[in-house]
């Protein structure tokens, strides 16, 4: 399953710059043209950074990389406690 999301990300992220590019440098586009340039782009960015992120909390679930270094609820309650004094 990991593969399939590292394909779709590089696919989702190669459509954004390519479709942002087209979007942006093409200068005999209608504007219909244009409008689905930058839907088609606007796609490949969402679709890229979710993937991302599902890779991203997949590898840290799996030990394969390290997890972030976030505060759990507790430590966070005493730490903002500690520094409202």
């Amino acid at each position: 399953m990991q593969k399939l999301i590292a394909i779709i990300n590089v696919v989702a992220w190669a459509g954004f710059w390519a479709f942002g590019y087209i979007a942006l440098t093409s200068d005999d586009l209608t504007d219909s043209q244009l409008v689905v340039a930058a839907i088609l782009a606007f796609v490949g960015l969402v679709t890229g950074v979710l993937a991302y992120m599902k890779l991203v909390r997949s590898s840290e679930a799996s030990g394969y990389a390290k997890g972030s270094n976030q505060l759990d609820a507790e430590a966070r309650n005493r730490a903002q406690q500690e520094w409202e004094k």
